[in-house]
């Protein structure tokens, strides 16, 4: 297959579009006020449920079940991806987690107080649903586009995600906030979010087959002999012993690993910051995150053109020094419009420390390989054990102090590491600024 095939890029792209509807809608807005509602008991106003037979406080649980999502697929993903690269599945295990994960949210339309335990089990299959096909979605990126075309179509994809999540919420938070305009009964409040699970994933699930369409199968034509299993880890250990040789690869993995603690922390408790230390209005809460998501866009191709100019590390070490930045100012923030501000400021370097991380290191795969899926684990590997140990420290910290602006300096901490390590990378040829050719300077 030839590279750069429009087709082919626009369905690598549309995947982000597919399923950022998750993370947006699940893991940051509906679900986990939801979640809240239906575990305090309205006769008591207790918040310890019964999660098959254990009693446990509910935001403990809900820690928990995010936890063990991320450490379930950590686990897995470095040996599914070695089987993958084996047998020429990639495609077949991206949709197998896509289908996990869409299936789930649908799931979640039952999600009712009799119906908890289950429901936190159906919550936990679609993050390692949508954890899982990410692995394999990140591969394709080095095997469809040249490395010329990477900074740009990552930050593509990346804004393709953020419109298309923000649509679909913004119909749900409709339907939520005005269930007569949809023919729902004012005081039936528990169907127009379990509606919104719903259509989660049938957008997932419908927009994907797009994606699934036009993606190439078995792309380098592999043909598998003996046993998937057994050679998936001969090539795990042939990928990881790569990995270990490659310097500039580690550097970025240990930078990526801090950077990322703050970055995913922030993404996380952005909302409980606001509701508990600033005491801001649901709606408030919402203008935020539509802000984060709509600056998102601009910021991902603002940050890949200026890698086009100065070079993805430098461009990430601007980024990540603005994530400092964002810390010092949510130390001291106080008001709404001061968290208006800072949301605009965290959307422009989020969208752009996300794509241009994916994009730096497919330019740091060795250009030879096949194995992209098994060196994209070790990626995500990393990106989910960051998460866990970043929201664990934050957690850890605030209830140590009594304060979470405390935690915040936690976070400086993660940024200024992950900034020492981009700081000692230096530029190759793949991550340095692009020379214009003599066309482009004529044009």
């Amino acid at each position: 297959m030839q590279k750069n095939n429009s087709t082919v890029t626009k369905a690598w792209c549309f995947y982000d579009w597919a399923n950022s509807v998750y993370s947006l809608v699940i893991t940051s807005t509906i679900f986990p006020i939801y979640y809240s509602a239906v575990a305090t008991d309205p006769a008591t106003q207790s918040t310890i449920v019964n999660f098959f037979g254990f009693q446990l406080q509910s935001s403990v649980l809900f820690s928990y079940a995010v936890s063990a999502s991320f450490l379930i697929i950590a686990a897995l993903s470095p040996f599914l991806t070695a089987i993958a690269d084996y047998s020429g599945r990639k495609k077949l295990l991206m949709k197998l987690f896509c289908y996990i994960g869409a299936l789930s949210c649908v799931g979640l339309y039952f999600f009712t107080r009799e119906t908890f335990s289950i429901s936190v089990i159906l919550f936990v299959l679609a993050s390692i649903g949508y954890s899982g096909s990410i692995v394999f979605y990140n591969a394709y990126l080095p095997e469809i586009a040249t490395e010329d075309q990477y900074d740009r179509l990552s930050a593509r994809g990346f804004s393709m995600g953020y419109v298309g999540s923000v649509l679909l919420l913004v119909f749900n938070l409709a339907m939520i906030m005005m269930p007569g305009w949809f023919g729902i009964a004012a005081d039936n409040t528990s169907l127009p979010p379990r509606i919104a699970f719903l259509t989660t994933g049938v957008w997932w699930f419908g927009f994907a087959q797009y994606t699934f369409y036009h993606l190439p199968g078995n792309l380098y034509h592999r043909k598998p002999k003996g046993s998937w299993i057994l050679n998936g880890f001969k090539e795990l250990n042939k990928v990881f012993n790569q990995v270990v040789a490659l310097p500039l690869l580690k550097r970025f993995l240990l930078a990526y690993f801090f950077f990322n603690m703050g970055v995913q922390t922030v993404m996380y408790v952005a909302t409980i910051f606001g509701i508990e230390e600033l005491h801001l209005p649901d709606d408030a809460l919402i203008i935020t995150i539509l802000i984060i998501q709509l600056v998102a866009i601009a910021g991902a191709y603002a940050f890949a053109a200026l890698s086009n100019k100065f070079g993805n590390i430098k461009a990430l070490m601007v980024a990540v020094i603005g994530w400092i930045g964002i810390c010092v100012g949510a130390y001291f923030i106080q008001g709404q419009f001061d968290f208006y501000v800072l949301a605009a400021v965290v959307g422009t370097v989020m969208g752009g420390s996300q794509s241009l991380a994916r994009s730096t290191y497919s330019k740091l795969i060795p250009a030879t390989t096949l194995d992209h899926a098994s060196f994209f684990s070790f990626y995500d590997v990393t990106e989910k054990i960051s998460i866990v140990l970043g929201t664990l420290a934050y957690g850890a910290i605030a209830q140590l102090t009594g304060s979470m602006r405390n935690s915040i300096l936690a976070l400086m901490a993660f940024f200024a590491l992950g900034l020492l390590f981009l700081f000692l990378i230096k530029d190759n040829k793949n991550l340095a600024p692009k020379k214009k050719t003599a066309s482009e300077i004529i044009s």
